[in-house]
């Protein structure tokens, strides 16, 4: 399986990462310890502007322009732990962001295949996964709430935006075994869902709250237009 090498980093935010991880992710009940080594791996700074380095490993989002954010570690641990991944799994991801959540994928699935609908974050979030040897990682500029159909059915679906409902064609390409992770709720409040199917049985639970910027799509919330 081809990983997220580390080529661009240093003592300072190694040891960082290692605050990060015993202080804000073990702390609160991550165990498993692919996810720990994970987050533990990918330099987080880099998916974020220089001018914010500083504050790259601290327990909270920042932004990372056009109106969204890189989510907190410790959901970013949390959400990635709920999808229970073995290591031969093949992930979609839906909201690319900064990169930062797809990267820490790569080191423990086989592939993942991440959906952004902004061009400027795509682009960037391409040069950040390349310069980092992240060669299991695919992306797609498009709607995320339709899924990647060619690349399904996925072993897992993880949604990194908030959404009114769990969108069909997400559930349409989640393969038999397979499991969801997806914020779902108002634009001000939601809880982060795991959506299973076993044996064509759809179930599923409420893990905790949760707010993230809104799942924008044909399937999600409506983009606003200008003026």
């Amino acid at each position: 399986m081809s990983q997220c090498p580390d080529k661009t980093d240093s003592d300072q935010y190694r040891i960082a990462r290692e605050r990060m991880v015993s202080q804000q992710i073990k702390a609160r009940g991550i165990t498993d310890p692919r996810v720990l080594e994970a987050m533990r791996t990918v330099p987080r700074h880099l998916f974020v502007e220089e001018a914010l380095w500083d504050q790259a490993y601290g327990d909270y989002p920042l932004p990372i322009g056009y109106g969204q954010t890189i989510s907190q570690p410790y959901i970013v641990a949390f959400m990635t732990q709920a999808l229970n991944l073995k290591g031969g799994e093949k992930v979609l991801e839906i909201g690319t962001g900064s990169g930062y959540q797809a990267a820490v994928l790569s080191k423990i699935a086989r592939s993942v295949y991440s959906v952004e609908r902004i061009p400027a974050l795509h682009a960037r979030a391409r040069k950040t996964l390349d310069k980092l040897g992240c060669s299991n990682v695919y992306l797609r500029l498009d709607d995320g709430t339709w899924g990647w159909q060619a690349e399904s059915p996925f072993d897992a679906i993880i949604v990194t935006a908030a959404s009114p409902q769990i969108p069909p064609p997400l559930l349409e390409q989640l393969k038999d075994p397979g499991i969801m992770v997806i914020p779902v709720g108002d634009e001000y409040s939601q809880t982060l869902v795991t959506v299973r199917r076993i044996h064509g049985h759809i179930s599923q639970e409420e893990l905790e709250g949760v707010r993230f910027v809104k799942l924008i799509g044909d399937h999600g919330w409506k983009a606003q237009k200008d003026g």
